[in-house]
């Protein structure tokens, strides 16, 4: 593309391919060959993979509905021969129990070498297709997630090492991730029978085989291929560990960051627009923080991650957003603030919470604060105003000061706290005593349905997380008779920022 002439000028590989692209297929190039792969969704007899370029070939008449979610080239630079292009998507159940899910997932492979079968046999027809089933659930619970909606891959030195990120649904409208390698996909369609069988026979192990010249594979062979291309086994998620994120949320796309030795972030979109930071060790997720790329509610169309850059780019159908993933200062201004982030993308300099752009000792996904005593202990920051307008102390978040507040006799009145993680628990220590609060919308609320004496006093909002507390907002409440004037009502504000914290 020449962006001086707004021109767009197709590539070789691309001048001669005669054939409808539809909006959010998958398309992936051959570096160091001349083909493109495409992927055509739908419930057409053009359904499956399409290779354009030194060969056609075309999948053979298929009856399914399916709809793909992403390409994954594997180039095998130990055998080359036996380079093949992975396919992921979902398929229509034509199980017509009321019980069955309605989606299945699959994974389809295919070798770059094929280039169909003879003549009147295949004829430009994918020889090597062959799929299986994903299985992403846990089974003692007999809960799965059925609905395959994205997938992210990282690429490893070793291709057997490679991961896939899988994007999972169910009919709840909960989602989760589940993580399998290559290598595992690989043993599937190496050692599982075909569905309907207990063995492989000749011509089964035959056909596993990437060949050199695809016109050449004996009729037999053939006759198989087109029986039979679903394999009995299903590929299990990485060690067989289930999901390593389950939420109450409908995530539509995924992106991952492993270029941190130490540490993997996942990047989920919602159907309302907004972005989860996660991050990943093992079965486990924590979620870092939530962006809001759009200043209304959108359909995100794709996420792509700049790694070195810490760039997120974040596509609707009317917009592009550049997101910086390692705006660290938005965490607070307190080591146990940093800390408590997790953010694998940040550390803590003494001063202030930064962007760390590779591994460093001061391991702030941990979300240990003991480090933090000492570090404050040699340079005191100087005081800051939080988000409640008071006056803090920058090591110890307590407010310096209190807002005075003179409420009239027998109204009604409420009392607002800043929500500055959802991972923490909050409480209002007030005349009544305790009481625990739960956040709705960014705030902690506390009413006071009647003012009276006993409602007179110090009220103060606090929150705790990790074993690390902090004094949010504090009030000094009095009360007045009907009729007397009085200074104007400090409220404590919850300011709105692009990143916040998240619900668990």
């Amino acid at each position: 593309m020449d962006l001086s002439d707004n021109s767009c000028v197709a590539s070789s590989k691309m001048e001669n391919i005669g054939f409808i692209i539809k909006d959010g297929e998958h398309l992936v190039e051959n570096e160091n060959g001349a083909d493109v792969y495409l992927t055509y969704s739908g419930a057409q007899e053009h359904v499956g993979i399409h290779k354009f370029g030194s060969k056609r070939v075309r999948p053979a008449i298929n009856d399914k509905e399916q709809y793909y979610v992403g390409l994954v080239l594997n180039k095998r630079k130990d055998d080359k021969l036996q380079s093949r292009v992975y396919a992921f998507y979902k398929q229509k159940n034509t199980d017509t129990d009321p019980w069955s899910d309605m989606w299945l997932p699959f994974v389809s492979q295919v070798c770059m070498e094929d280039a169909g079968g003879p003549k009147n046999n295949l004829q430009f027809s994918w020889t090597s297709l062959m799929n299986a089933k994903l299985y992403c659930g846990y089974p003692d619970s007999k809960q799965h997630f059925s609905e395959l909606v994205d997938v992210a891959t990282v690429h490893t030195d070793r291709w057997q090492d490679t991961r896939v990120y899988a994007l999972f649904r169910n009919e709840w409208g909960m989602s989760a991730v589940c993580v399998y390698t290559i290598g595992d996909i690989d043993n599937v369609f190496t050692y599982s029978p075909f569905k309907g069988s207990t063995a492989d026979t000749n011509e089964d192990k035959e056909r596993k085989k990437c060949v050199s010249d695809s016109t050449k594979i004996p009729s037999k062979v053939l006759t198989k291929i087109k029986e039979v291309s679903e394999m009995k086994e299903w590929v299990q998620p990485v060690n067989k560990l289930g999901p390593v994120l389950f939420k109450h949320h409908n995530y539509t796309q995924i992106s991952v960051d492993a270029s941190l030795s130490q540490h993997t972030v996942m990047f989920l979109s919602l159907d309302n627009g907004a972005i989860h930071k996660v991050l990943q060790w093992e079965n486990h997720s924590f979620v870092i923080a939530e962006y809001q790329p759009f200043n209304h509610s959108s359909h995100i169309l794709r996420l792509v991650l700049h790694p070195s850059s810490r760039k997120l780019y974040v596509n609707s159908k009317t917009e592009l957003v550049q997101i910086d993933v390692g705006n660290c200062h938005q965490y607070g201004n307190t080591c146990q603030e940093c800390h408590l982030s997790r953010d694998p993308y940040c550390t803590w300099t003494r001063e202030r919470c930064t962007s760390k752009m590779s591994d460093s000792v001061n391991d702030v996904a941990s979300g240990n604060t003991t480090m933090c005593v000492k570090d404050q202990t040699l340079k005191p920051p100087p005081p800051r105003r939080s988000s409640a307008g008071n006056v803090e102390d920058a090591v110890t978040g307590q407010p310096a000061d209190k807002n005075v507040v003179s409420v009239p006799a027998q109204s009604s009145f409420i009392l607002r706290c800043p929500v500055t993680s959802h991972h923490a628990h909050y409480t209002w220590d007030s005349p009544q005593g305790l009481t625990r609060c739960h956040p709705q919308e960014g705030q902690c609320l506390y009413l006071i349905e009647s003012m009276t004496a006993k409602q007179v006093g110090e009220y103060k909002c606090e929150s705790e997380e990790r074993g690390h507390r902090k004094v949010l907002a504090q009030y000094q409440l009095r009360s007045r008779a009907a009729g007397k004037t009085f200074p104007p009502i400090v409220w404590a504000c919850f300011v709105s920022v692009l990143v916040i914290s998240v619900w668990f």
